[in-house]
């Protein structure tokens, strides 16, 4: 067994009677390389989005749960996720992003690959002046791709290659955000930004769910989004968050907004939704912007949140995008003490894993059903195979 034996069938409870998960599901490296088998590798996760590598030859390292992985887009304009080691020895290829002129070409031994993942050249692999041998097939030598699929410029990776194919595994999801199937466009440099926060990744997509907290984490937005105006969203199994009635579209001096998504419903004049889609992806919709959080565990107390921004139109007000960016970056900003405060609670031997207020923390408790019933399948699977 890979990581201690926690006792979940609390957590699994119907949510007036439930706890929340054990504090080892927050600080104990053994769980957090459990849950990264059960809840990350096993389904589609968040890794990045598409954006940060925008033109063809571009490449972008990123080391996901001590995973190295290069992320492409090819010359053909796919962006492909790869393993960033080179088949001859295990040579990482990239070591910081930049754009691939040529081929990926190993430092090592200089193996070179295609975008598209292809091993194109061994050089002297046979001798000195003999750049092949019969024992170095290189179309069964291309670089190790990782199962990938994009959705609202998320790149989304299953690690293990056996999650159902993403339309299925994201139906629910889909579903309801059938308006929002369109382009969406990323801000640019203006418009993404970074927040490492000393906490488990659970801890984020916990907060993200539930609107409890506005009045006293975030004066500004209840003010005029207040706790009332807002709504639960749970899809068991596949995500839970929080709506709001009451939307305020953001204007320059001169009164002037950002263009709305096409042909979207009445409905959607006033609301927005915000939803973690699980594992690790927190997305935001609203009639003329959206935004997507992908939370990248670094250990089991440290996670990087990348957030980028997205308009209906590649052309937006350059003043306009930024006032939209400071004010999000200021409400994310308000739950860093919130998502380290609880993780440091969970340094407290006597916390039962707290419970949940049935009227208001319902889809905090979605996440941790799903949580527990991927954890204990992961287990039985474990005790299956010993």
């Amino acid at each position: 067994m890979s990581g201690p034996m926690t006792d979940l069938a609390q957590v699994r409870r119907p949510v007036a009677q439930a706890n929340g998960l054990p504090n080892a599901h927050y600080i104990d490296p053994a769980v957090f390389d459990e849950e990264k088998h059960a809840l990350l590798f096993t389904q589609w996760a968040g890794l990045a989005v598409a954006a940060d590598v925008p033109e063809p030859g571009d490449a972008k390292p990123i080391t996901f749960l001590d995973m190295p992985l290069l992320l492409v887009r090819g010359r053909d304009n796919t962006v492909r996720v790869f393993q960033n080691i080179c088949r001859h020895r295990g040579m990482i290829l990239v070591d910081a992003p930049r754009k691939i002129e040529g081929a990926i070409r190993c430092p090592y031994h200089s193996w070179c690959y295609g975008t598209d993942g292809r091993l194109v050249s061994t050089p002297h692999v046979g001798g000195p002046g003999h750049n092949t041998h019969d024992a170095i097939d290189r179309a069964t030598l291309g670089l190790i791709e990782v199962r990938s699929h994009i959705w609202r410029d998320v790149v989304w990776i299953n690690v293990s290659g056996d999650a159902a194919p993403f339309e299925d595994a994201m139906a629910d999801v889909l579903a309801r955000w059938r308006e929002f199937e369109q382009p969406v466009y990323h801000g640019g440099a203006d418009s993404r930004f970074d927040l490492p926060v000393q906490t488990n990744w659970k801890l984020a997509v916990e907060n993200y769910c539930e609107s409890y907290h506005l009045p006293w984490v975030h004066p500004g937005l209840n003010s005029y989004s207040r706790l009332e105006d807002h709504y639960h969203i749970e899809a068991p199994g596949a995500y839970s968050g929080q709506g709001t009635w009451v939307y305020r579209q953001l204007r320059n001096d001169a009164g002037q907004t950002f263009a709305d998504f096409a042909g979207l419903s009445e409905t959607w004049d006033t609301a927005a939704e915000y939803i973690a889609v699980y594992p690790n992806v927190l997305l935001g919709v609203h009639r003329d912007h959206a935004f997507a959080i992908v939370l990248v565990p670094e250990g089991p107390e440290k996670t990087v949140e990348h957030v980028h921004l997205y308009y209906a139109q590649p052309d937006t007000d350059a003043d306009l995008r930024q006032r939209n960016t400071e004010q999000w970056k200021t409400v994310f900003e308000e739950d860093i003490f919130v998502v380290e405060g609880m993780q440091r609670g969970r340094h407290a031997s006597g916390f039962d894993g707290g419970r949940f207020s049935p009227a208001m923390d319902s889809p905090t408790h979605c996440f941790h059903d799903w949580v527990a019933g991927k954890v204990d399948a992961w287990r039985g699977q474990a005790q299956a195979a010993e």
